[in-house]
Parts: structure tokens; sequence; C-alpha cells
């Protein structure tokens, strides 16, 4: 420890038991003080926050969540489907990509050269990132070209249609699948 000169402040009698303050052990427990205090200052701080958020909003609900629409009643009416190129107005640059999900070599052409056939145009023929797909499905990007999709599945006799943006290089997209094979 330091050695510190004497001064009028080391007078004191030692029966008093005093020591100056500038001189005075630190106690051991101090930090776990300092730290108790800031963790119940800081519990402080939040359950305040909460408590003014609730006076603040008293529609903040944070257990219960939004009431969903109830889809209308009555059934749904169903788009007819459109096989023949020539009943619809196809926008400039309409094609459909025609993708084998399956390890069936050739099968991607021949469903192409159905459509073809039909008269429909076909952009892209090629093998999926997949090739374990179990159910042809037909991609349509635009609810418009519902009718489209449907027509697709009639005019190769198997799948099912799908809402979905997945497939952002054709507005109509078929992966097809193991129904497809056989």
């Amino acid at each position: 420890m330091a050695e510190f000169p004497s001064d009028r402040f080391d007078a004191v009698p030692h029966e008093l038991g005093r020591v100056g303050a500038h001189r005075a052990p630190t106690p051991s427990n101090r930090r776990w003080v300092v730290l108790a205090w800031g963790a119940l200052a800081s519990g402080l701080l939040v359950l305040a926050g909460l408590l003014a958020l609730g006076v603040i909003d008293r529609g903040l609900d944070l257990g219960t969540p939004p009431p969903v629409a109830s889809p209308p009643a009555g059934p749904v009416p169903e788009v007819a489907p459109v096989t023949d190129p020539a009943t619809v107005q196809l926008p400039e640059g309409f094609t459909i990509t025609v993708l084998n999900g399956v390890d069936v070599a050739g099968l991607a052409q021949s469903s192409a050269d159905v459509l073809i056939a039909a008269g429909w145009p076909v952009g892209a023929v090629a093998n999926a990132g997949e090739n374990d797909i179990e159910v042809t499905t037909v991609y349509y990007s635009d609810a418009a070209n519902e009718g489209i999709a449907r027509g697709m599945v009639e005019l190769l006799g198997v799948g099912e249609i799908a809402l979905s943006d997945a497939f952002p290089g054709a507005p109509i997209t078929i992966v097809l699948g193991v129904d497809a094979a056989s």
C-alpha cells in the first residue's frame, strides 16, 4: 500500500476507528452493489415504459391476432379453361415455358409439341431444377391467365394450377411431374 506523508487528519485517536476518507480502503462488495442498483434502475425504467405505453394506447393488445376476413359465402365461380389461343387476345411476347421435373428424357419436348400443335406459343423447353416432382403443376403469374392455365391442364390431361410469381420469366410455366410421365 502507498505511504502518504502525515498530516493533521492523521492525529485522530485510533480508538475512534476513523481513517481519512481519502485513505479508506474500497469495500470488496462495492461492485456488486453498483451492479444491483443498475439492474434495479433498468427494471424500473422498463416497467415504467410499459405502463406508459398502456396509458398512451389503450388499444394495444399483444396477445390477440387481428380478425381475419371470412371468405365470401357461396361457391367461387370457376374460370372456363381456354384451350384454343385464337379465342383470346394474347399479349405481345406471351410464351409458355415447359420444364421437365422427372428423369424421363424428352418429356418436356413431347408436352411442348402437344401445346404447339394446339397453336400455343412455347418458349423455353428445359429440365427443372428438381427431378422428383410428383404432380404436374401449371403456374400462372397473373390472375387474368387462370383460364389459359386451366386450358393447359386440359390439353395435357394431367396436373393442377397454381397462382405464383415463382417463375417470373413467362406468364405460364408448366412443371411436369411423375403423373405426366405415366
